[in-house]
């Protein structure tokens, strides 16, 4: 299944003017608030008519302003997850499950009951209300309950912004079963990069209304000239796999034919991951640095150096076949005469790259 959008849309202080495809897996809209996410997916669910456009869900239309086609939003086929659950909480948990399965009655397909509780974790829940679960649990629910309302696409609205950081990090792996094991596109709206990094199968970064980039994660998030959320929160993402686990707590990976050396994760030699490296975490040295308490001294080649308006400058590395972002200052840039094609040494501090940033590929 895929999902294809073209929209323009006139909004307060800029014109929304996008057009994207979204394949199977995790599509995240990516940008500051005010970039035009939610309308792009309040658009896509029928909740908001734009001036012109086009969407389709596997070659299903719905909604062709050129030829005057808008399906209501009852017909969509589309399961969303708000930023806040809304369960109703007069009903169990077995039973706002049951409504999103009402829903879906006529539909063929879709995923068991069985099979939505057990993916998402909910069995020993399903005996009770809302009220008595925690906002990581309820969201869990709601998932399910989109699930099982056999949805061709799932839209989620920022569906973690209003959990706290240990809420966030108990939802996080089970939006990860989600791309891996469903066959519904989803496309999810964020502006945390830790959020894209961990989830995102496919990027659309954007800005003003625009789309600035868009593509696998690992390609637009090492972009130095994609920055939806200005250069202080860029970072890259290495493809990587576990080689070993150390008995100081450290794990040993393997990133683009590079070792690299980060707090204890869970998975056996071989298991694939991603890592999220944020920019302002690398150092770079133009000799390899010696008697430093840095674990990471990775050979690098500059690629591109970006020279922003203010002090700072965001430098793009070739770190083997992997591409990583080193945020320093202008004047750092021009001490090192950084340019292009030059050889440095990228320095990362294990303990700088927390288990957060860190999740199965």
């Amino acid at each position: 299944m895929s999902l294809s959008v073209a929209l323009s849309h006139d909004l307060p202080g800029f014109t929304l003017d996008v057009a994207f495809e979204a394949p199977r897996g995790v599509t995240v809209l990516f940008g500051q608030s005010g970039s035009g996410k939610t309308t792009i997916i309040n658009a896509v669910a029928g909740l908001v008519r734009p001036r012109s456009g086009r969407v389709a869900v596997d070659g299903q239309v719905l909604l062709d302003t050129a030829r005057g086609v808008w399906l209501p939003p009852h017909r969509r086929r589309i399961g969303y997850v708000f930023q806040e659950a809304r369960l109703f909480p007069h009903l169990s948990v077995r039973q706002n499950l049951a409504y999103g399965r009402w829903f879906a009655r006529a539909r063929p397909g879709g995923e068991s009951l069985e099979k939505v509780v057990e993916m998402l974790g909910i069995g020993h829940l399903l005996a009770r209300r809302p009220a008595g679960l925690s906002g990581g649990e309820k969201q869990r629910v709601a998932i399910g309950r989109a699930l099982l309302a056999r949805p061709a696409l799932i839209l989620a609205d920022e569906p973690l912004a209003a959990l706290d950081e240990a809420r966030k990090a108990e939802i996080m792996p089970y939006f990860e079963r989600l791309r891996d094991e469903v066959s519904v596109p989803i496309l999810y709206v964020s502006h945390s990069a830790a959020e894209v990094a961990r989830l995102a199968t496919t990027v659309v970064a954007l800005r003003d209304g625009r789309v600035i980039g868009q593509g696998p994660a690992a390609r637009v998030l090492g972009d130095p000239q994609v920055t939806p959320l200005g250069a202080h929160q860029a970072g890259a993402v290495l493809q990587a796999r576990v080689v070993a686990h150390h008995i100081d707590g450290l794990s040993e990976l393997e990133a683009g034919g590079q070792r690299l050396l980060v707090p204890g994760v869970a998975g056996a030699p071989g298991t694939a991951l991603r890592v999220h490296v944020e920019a302002g975490d690398v150092m770079l040295a133009t000799r390899r640095p010696e008697g430093i308490s840095a674990l990471n001294v990775l050979p690098a080649t500059v690629r591109e150096l970006r020279l922003g308006t203010g002090p700072g400058a965001l430098v793009q590395l070739a770190v083997g076949d992997s591409v990583i972002l080193s945020r320093i200052t202008r004047r750092s840039a021009q001490a090192l005469g950084l340019a292009p094609g030059q050889q440095v040494f990228a320095v990362l501090k294990a303990i700088s790259v927390s288990r957060e940033n860190i999740a199965g590929d």
